[in-house]
């Protein structure tokens, strides 16, 4: 939680952030209604407190070549804190894996794989996922189309 709490000002600035991290904050301050000092500022406690961790770029994965996404149920065959960790480790060291969440329900963890193609998800799969130790079962589900992608959070609950 951010040391202070979040008001009408500071949902703005995150809104106006999550639709162009690229404005300035003279932009930013006319589009909220604040001048830019206060923004500055705000903006500044948004950063130091976590709500906002970082600015990047959104490359499409189509055009850079990676034209596979595949999302990877992953069962661990001993449920322990040590399993978990090591599987996470693995994890988070494979470029190809983009995002990543522990789940309940039939799988364990959830990964979102990025590729250019079948062949080199086959060899990360056989080379790498399928060699953990701790891995009792693997489904793969390739998507076929992306329906949305890199949404907004949604922040009217703060309000």
């Amino acid at each position: 939680m951010p040391k202070q709490p979040i008001d009408a000002a500071d949902l703005r600035i995150l809104g106006e952030l999550q639709r162009d991290g690229r404005l300035t904050n003279v932009e930013l301050a006319d589009r909220i209604a604040l001048s830019p000092s206060p923004c500055l500022r705000r903006v500044k406690r948004l950063e130091d407190d976590g709500v906002v961790r970082g600015y990047r770029a959104v490359i499409d994965r189509k055009r850079v070549g990676l034209d596979l996404t595949v999302f990877v149920e992953i069962r661990v065959s001993k449920h322990s804190r040590d399993n978990a960790a090591e599987l996470q480790r693995a994890l988070e060291a494979m470029p190809e894996v983009v995002a990543c969440h522990m789940v309940s329900g039939v799988a364990d963890f959830l990964a979102e794989i990025v590729v250019p193609g079948l062949a080199d998800y086959e060899r990360l799969l056989t080379d790498h996922l399928l060699t953990l130790p701790m891995v009792e079962d693997i489904r793969s589900n390739v998507a076929l189309r992306t329906i949305k992608t890199d949404g907004a959070l949604p922040l009217a609950h703060l309000a």
